[in-house]
């Protein structure tokens, strides 16, 4: 028994050393500087116990910016899935061409962010932008989009749904594909309806594809920073900026690792937080099932 245990740890050792290497030992640092007053520069740091996140606690910043991420977080996650749902009920049955229409919804999310954040921010431009211009041939008045703190949130998080919706739309694809087709028809021949199959069978059998994409969209939302620093750098009025871009600007435009460092643990927390209970509420809901 000993000798196996060791041979698997050995086995391990080449996964485990990266793991310790550049996730467990940084994120240690990371929460040791948390706690001082280093810029960044200074060969030397004070210990300044808990004042970094209780001035955090105070700071009307910090407090907008942890709303803009569940702002953000709203705005995407559930659109996300569920438009991911739909379409992936749409192209389940193969046609004609529908390898195309999945490689289409699938593209924005392998092309990088910072490439397509360009683009979108001449579609969001408020004189020569298509995205005025569709609204102007449905009669409707134009938008300042990013240019305005009322619907630069807004236009980001457009942006981030349809760039992650052909991700989520596979996952469904894949997961409706493992739906058994026999349960499917002895729920037909009882008389049950497209819909009412739907409800009780199909979204019982990808309820762990579900779960898994709530968690993932979840931490993405929450540390989302590309789209951010391309589109708005956190503006107009710091009505963009989320948590992460505001532990960028503490730390590397302000030099306030020790504060910046605290607001990355509070993103880690959470992060494990939210987790924790949607695990929960997950194994609730398939033991109420």
């Amino acid at each position: 028994m000993k000798r196996d245990t060791v041979t698997r740890i050995i086995f391990c050792l080449p996964f485990l050393l990266p793991l310790v290497l550049f996730w467990i030992v940084p994120l240690f640092l990371s929460l040791g500087i948390s706690f001082t007053d280093w810029d960044y520069i200074s060969p030397t740091m004070q210990n300044v116990g808990f004042e970094n996140y209780q001035d955090l606690l105070t700071d009307s910043n910090f407090t907008k910016a942890l709303w803009n991420t569940l702002y953000f977080a709203l705005g995407t996650i559930l659109p996300t899935i569920l438009l991911g749902f739909l379409l992936a009920l749409l192209f389940e049955k193969k046609f004609l061409g529908s390898g195309l229409f999945r490689t289409v919804l699938f593209s924005p999310w392998i092309t990088p962010a910072v490439a397509v954040s360009l683009v979108w921010s001449w579609i969001y431009d408020p004189e020569k932008g298509l995205a005025n211009y569709v609204l102007s041939l449905l009669h409707i008045a134009p938008l300042e989009w990013l240019q305005s703190s009322k619907t630069a949130m807004f236009g980001v998080i457009l942006f981030t749904i349809w760039k992650s919706l052909g991700w989520t739309f596979l996952f469904y694809v894949g997961a409706l594909s493992r739906v058994p087709a026999s349960l499917q028809e002895a729920a037909q021949i009882d008389g049950a309806g497209y819909f009412n199959r739907i409800w009780h069978i199909t979204l019982v059998y990808i309820s762990p594809t579900t779960f898994f994409l709530f968690i993932t969209n979840m931490v993405q939302s929450i540390q989302v920073y590309d789209q951010i620093q391309i589109m708005t750098q956190g503006g107009p009025s710091g009505s963009t900026t989320t948590l992460l871009y505001l532990f960028y600007k503490k730390s590397f435009q302000n030099f306030q690792m020790g504060p910046a460092n605290a607001v990355a643990i509070i993103i880690l927390m959470i992060i494990v937080v939210l987790t924790l209970l949607s695990n929960l509420a997950s194994r609730k809901i398939v033991h109420y099932e």
